[in-house]
């Protein structure tokens, strides 16, 4: 039988779903070294609750998911700010393609990305993320693709540590995550994931507007209270 979600285990949006990553998270509050980083464009509300809640620095992580062609909503896997690749294995023995087709998903996504960068970030510089604890933030995560390019992108800046910390993921994934970083928050973990989408009561798309009005914001309250932060090339 296919696991229903109830009212207990469902999320009503993505500002509740962030609101309930805060308790997990209150040891990196008000730290000066701990850095928010949310995943576009579903990540940023959630993100940005954890960010206010904590009162810690906020900024993004791009990533693009590399969507089966015959199947876009299945990750073959993903890229992220960088140059950072990574492959679904599975999901490229199940459903195989061809390298010219492959290469075309990459080309978009990579173009796809670039724009992102610009549209949210535009002159910001690159984050210095060496020597900081990194809380890397998305609404969930079904494969994981996508986060674990995130998570590639973030360790090659040495970074002392780094958390990821999502409403809601299948336990097969949390537990490879687990492998690859100092901690994973995950309140809600169901026997049957379905999708992400399945778990929540509102998951409208996040425009392109709603993340840059939340990191307009999460960066005045930044610059309001003095916050400093480094930058250097990524």
């Amino acid at each position: 039988m296919i696991q229903s979600p109830s009212l207990q285990t469902t999320l009503p949006n993505r500002t509740e779903a962030g609101r309930r990553l805060v308790e997990p998270l209150l040891k990196y509050a008000n730290r000066p070294d701990v850095i928010v980083l949310a995943l576009p464009r579903g990540g940023v509300p959630v993100a940005y609750e954890v960010a206010t809640a904590l009162n810690v620095r906020l900024d993004l992580m791009l990533v693009r998911k590399l969507g089966i062609p015959s199947h876009p909503e299945f990750a073959m896997g993903a890229i992220a700010s960088g140059g950072i690749q990574i492959l679904n294995d599975d999901a490229l023995r199940v459903h195989p393609i061809d390298r010219a087709s492959f290469e075309a998903v990459v080309a978009r996504e990579t173009q796809e990305l670039s724009r992102r960068e610009q549209v949210y970030r535009g002159a910001r510089p690159p984050l210095q993320l060496k020597d900081q604890v990194v809380i890397l933030v998305d609404d969930g995560l079904a494969t994981g693709s996508s986060m674990m390019a995130a998570v590639h992108a973030v360790r090659v800046q040495s970074p002392a540590r780094i958390v990821v910390a999502v409403p809601v993921a299948p336990l097969e994934t949390v537990e490879v995550l687990r492998s690859e970083v100092n901690e994973v928050i995950c309140p809600l973990i169901p026997e049957w994931m379905m999708s992400i989408g399945y778990w929540y009561l509102n998951f409208a798309q996040t425009s392109d507007e709603e993340v840059i009005d939340l990191m307009h914001q999460a960066w005045q309250r930044e610059a309001s209270s003095g916050c400093t932060t480094e930058h250097v090339d990524a």
